[in-house]
């Protein structure tokens, strides 16, 4: 059976292709948000996070000998089973980072291990789609990702994240409504909110954008 190296978002969506099933069979099989497949159809570069590639393994391997020729089939008729073994990193992405305050509070989401990264807490955040503005992603992705409404309160800016290279772009939030859980328990292990004067005890000060750092001490 032919093994994937390195699934990217076009790998895993020619997988979907294979299986012929629709964005939301297919997060349903993997047992992932609908959202994150729409993601790899807009950025077809992407690598996914390890976790993901387990679980894309796993149908690969899970699928009937039909679907896995008609995959080998399609990917070797467009070269990538040869970019996907090559591959070592993303491309560039544009993501939307909500820093959303209630109060003294702000809102934080613990991202599941990610040895590349070396990451764990991190703001809510989104890949902005070819199309979408940047702010209507940060509202949007929030809401997906916490179950928790916000508006836009200011641009903070925007900036290559010096760990993970991602280009960024940061929006200060007024939390409107919502109780925070977490909606994406593939991605993520823990939603909550904390004090505005700890967040430096989740994520180094030195990783953070300082723009951040400012608002959030103005406001303690």
């Amino acid at each position: 059976m032919e093994v994937v190296d390195v699934w990217t978002g076009q790998l895993a969506c020619t997988l979907q292709s294979a299986l012929r099933m629709t964005n939301e069979s297919f997060a349903n099989r993997l047992g992932i948000s609908p959202r994150t497949v729409a993601t790899w159809h807009s950025d077809s570069d992407v690598i996914p996070r390890p976790e993901m590639q387990q679980l894309l393994d796993s149908v690969h391997e899970d699928a009937s000998a039909a679907v896995r020729k008609r995959f080998a089939s399609m990917t070797a008729a467009t070269g990538q089973a040869d970019t996907a073994a090559t591959a070592s990193k993303a491309q560039a992405l544009r993501v939307a980072i909500a820093v959303v305050v209630r109060d003294d509070e702000v809102l934080m989401v613990c991202r599941r291990g990610d040895d590349a990264s070396g990451i764990t807490w991190q703001f809510p955040a989104g890949v902005i789609k070819p199309g979408v503005r940047p702010e209507t992603t940060t509202v949007r992705e929030t809401l997906d990702e916490t179950g928790v409404h916000c508006a836009i309160r200011q641009n903070l800016g925007e900036r290559l994240h010096p760990v993970t290279g991602v280009h960024c772009m940061y929006f200060l939030c007024e939390y409107l409504a919502g109780d925070a859980t977490n909606s994406d328990a593939v991605e993520n292990v823990d939603v909550t909110w904390v004090a505005k004067s700890t967040v430096t005890r989740f994520i180094p000060a030195d990783k953070i954008y300082p723009p951040i750092l400012e608002v959030l001490e103005e406001d303690i």
